[in-house]
């Protein structure tokens, strides 16, 4: 089982919302604690590039292109990440990836599809 497992990506007409989350169905408590976590997108053609990050200590960036409409959040007991995303464009399609990092590990996840429909 991976470490990192996303879920909740779609189809969504543009103007809507959807909610990802990043579960770490492996991962001890303690280490989840400490991790540094982001959302990464990749458009066809394109680079991965930074949606949202969230370190250990809370702090949170957002990209200019989501800042506004995205919100990332993490919740300690489940072990899980998420990222609220509304009124979605049409740009925001791509796969979501899931990372968490610390100064031990480097963890990836396996994506999840975004497709926003105009």
């Amino acid at each position: 089982q991976a470490q990192l497992v996303e879920s909740g990506g779609g189809l969504v007409q543009a103007g809507g919302s959807l909610r990802l989350s990043c579960k770490a169905p492996r991962m001890i408590t303690s280490t989840f604690n400490v991790q540094n976590m982001g959302w990464y997108r990749q458009a066809p053609g394109k680079q991965r590039e930074m949606v949202a990050t969230i370190s250990r200590d809370g702090k949170i960036d957002y990209s200019n292109s989501v800042n506004g409409r995205f919100t990332i959040y993490r919740d300690y007991a489940r072990k899980t990440m998420y990222l609220q995303m509304s009124s979605l464009k049409v740009d925001d399609s791509g796969v979501y990836y899931c990372n968490s990092f610390s100064d031990r590990n480097d963890y990836w996840g396996q994506g999840t599809q975004v497709t926003v429909s105009s």
